[in-house]
């Protein structure tokens, strides 16, 4: 199966603009839709072009690029709320009823959003990071600190100390890997959401919207998500301490948790031949 950047690139015109995405594996296997996270220089490919092959064994894999990321074109509002109408869209125009999904981090969070206020959408859900609060842990954790830094005055040192605080081991920090990050995450579409979303002036408008509001957040809703969860984590996370994960783990019905060890927050890049067994098993069950 030829899984190459090119071969498996995809446009989809929408009424919001162009999604752009990545699809692999038989069409009449069940769909599986993979949610990528945030942080300088993401992209759906970048999150997943290693697991891409195995999972297009068994599933009709879908990568989509959320907007505002430098990929998918941009569209008003926060990115977040934009990524998880994105995939209703995406979904919609496909003709794909309900799916099973994977999120990375920011991507964990927008699946347990859907999985809250559309159930109908989400087949099985597979977190990795993220999701949940910080209950022992500080925060901002060390991760979202260093990513805080570089979102107010980017440069490639700055980078380069936020993309160590992501892996246990620095070698996967290659020279390649931070030339590639440098390059998409100064594109200015993805600058204008980093500054939406880690800047550190929206960052204080943020802690001042949640303790003004009356509505609850996001993770404390998640007693709601009726979907089969596997919350994956790498245990040296340092953007998402596993602390985070007692949270979920206790409120959504019917999850559980796979812990990795020696591994950070990019658990399926790090941990990606256990991680893939045990998505597979969880999937195929």
């Amino acid at each position: 199966m030829d899984v190459s950047y090119d071969a498996i690139r995809r446009e989809l015109t929408t009424d919001q603009g162009t999604l752009r995405y990545h699809e692999a594996g038989d069409p009449a296997a069940p769909p599986l839709i993979l949610l990528h996270g945030s942080g300088p220089g993401v992209t759906g490919w970048r999150n997943y072009r290693g697991n891409l092959g195995h999972f297009a064994e068994t599933h009709h894999c879908y990568v989509l690029e959320f907007p505002g990321f430098g990929v998918s074109d941009p569209v008003e509002g926060h990115p977040v709320l934009s990524a998880g109408s994105s995939v209703i869209r995406f979904m919609d125009a496909l003709g794909i009823d309900s799916a099973a999904m994977i999120g990375n981090s920011m991507g964990g969070v927008v699946g347990v959003n859907l999985a809250i206020k559309k159930p109908d959408r989400v087949e099985k859900l597979v977190t990795i990071g993220g999701v949940g609060p910080n209950v022992f842990s500080s925060s901002p954790s060390e991760g979202l600190k260093l990513l805080q830094e570089f979102t107010d005055d980017p440069d490639r040192d700055k980078l380069v100390r936020w993309l160590n605080s992501m892996v246990y081991d620095k070698k996967l920090v290659t020279d390649e890997l931070i030339e590639e990050r440098w390059a998409a995450a100064i594109h200015p579409d993805a600058q204008k959401t980093a500054q939406m979303m880690y800047g550190s002036a929206a960052f204080e408008m943020q802690q001042q919207f949640m303790a003004a509001s009356d509505t609850p957040p996001y993770w404390a809703m998640m007693h709601k998500v009726a979907c089969p969860t596997l919350l994956t984590w790498g245990r040296d996370d340092r953007v998402s301490p596993p602390d985070m994960a007692m949270v979920p783990m206790r409120l959504i019905p019917d999850a559980e948790l796979h812990v990795f060890p020696k591994c950070g927050h990019w658990v399926m890049i790090e941990a990606k031949e256990a991680f893939e067994s045990a998505v597979r098993a969880f999937l195929l069950r």
